[in-house]
């Protein structure tokens, strides 16, 4: 039996063993949907999951949630398979999602990102109606972002001795920028007579212009004489983008160095960005448009946690 030949009598879908190429046995995982009758699917995973990964990309999602989607589906499919599931209906996906929060410990995006790839693998791949039972909302965590002050910023790129390392970090934090942002930056990307950044392809598919310091200008012009980037601004010894891991790496031993009490990722350095401009009086509207941000509501976040803001307000304390 070929292993692309997919016997089809459905009303939902059935999901496959990863089962070599060569073999012909097919999947036993069925399935029943009260609405549409008994029936039954068939399918090899690679089969259900090349397709899945053709609907996004045609789509036009970007390669990161495509990637991020994939991830959350198989994680799924190893549930049903160490459970063995046989019949796959509200509860199932009600008891996985259940089971991503209170075992797996899921934060709130981790448990957007598993409900909406099984809410795609529903509506765009198997053409199914996403159960009525299952269509909720998460509700927000109230969690402020962790703000590094002007000083520990200061601190952290004095301990960053390496050139190229120094760069990229001013580079994130100058600009805002998130990781993936950084590392897909190229070198036409940054114009120095204009003194922008234009990131392309951003997270929501947007692309955006911030600017470029005039204090990272010439220092950007440095790394590149000397290191001769060819394609990406920051790229490996090797060629192609740099490691997003290398820079957690020498992030966190720079953070150490310079002994910063509070708990800090490279992502910090994009919070601490737009606290440190809107301390500056810059309006929160044009924050909103340097991060990328597609709510005016996620950007105002940054005005519970400024020292601004907090010295205009006196305590009933300080009257007594």
């Amino acid at each position: 039996i070929s292993p692309n030949k997919i016997f089809c009598i459905v009303s939902f879908f059935c999901i496959g063993y990863n089962i070599p190429i060569n073999t012909i046995a097919f999947i036993g995982l069925s399935v029943l949907i009260s609405n549409s009758g008994i029936t039954e699917l068939f399918m090899l995973k690679k089969a259900l999951i090349e397709d899945y990964t053709q609907k996004l990309n045609i789509q036009n999602y970007s390669q990161q949630t495509v990637v991020s989607y994939l991830s959350a589906l198989n994680k799924f499919i190893d549930y049903i398979k160490l459970n063995q599931i046989k019949k796959i209906d509200d509860k199932t996906i009600q008891d996985y999602l259940n089971f991503c929060k209170t075992k797996k410990y899921y934060s709130l995006s981790s448990m957007k990102q598993a409900y909406s790839a099984i809410k795609f693998l529903y509506q765009k791949v198997l053409l199914k109606e996403f159960p009525k039972s299952l269509r909720f909302s998460f509700r927000k965590e109230e969690k402020l972002p962790n703000v590094l002050s002007v000083e520990d910023v200061k601190s952290i790129f004095q301990h960053t001795i390496n050139q190229k390392h120094k760069a990229l970090l001013l580079t994130i934090y100058s600009a805002g920028l998130r990781i993936s942002e950084l590392l897909n930056l190229k070198i036409k990307d940054v114009d120095f007579n204009r003194l922008t950044i234009t990131i392309r392809a951003s997270k929501g598919r947007k692309d955006r212009v911030v600017m470029l310091s005039q204090k990272l200008a010439p220092i950007l012009k440095q790394y590149i004489n000397e290191y001769i980037p060819r394609q990406f601004l920051f790229e490996n010894p090797k060629g192609g983008k740099y490691s997003a891991t290398s820079i957690r790496s020498f992030f966190k031993r720079s953070l150490i160095k310079a002994k910063i009490p509070i708990p800090a990722t490279v992502h910090t350095l994009r919070h601490s960005f737009a606290t440190h401009l809107l301390e500056q009086g810059t309006d929160i509207r044009h924050i909103q448009e340097l991060l990328g941000h597609k709510k005016l509501e996620t950007t105002q976040i940054y005005t519970h946690i400024t020292k601004a803001s907090l010295h205009k307000l006196k305590s009933p304390l300080d009257k007594i």
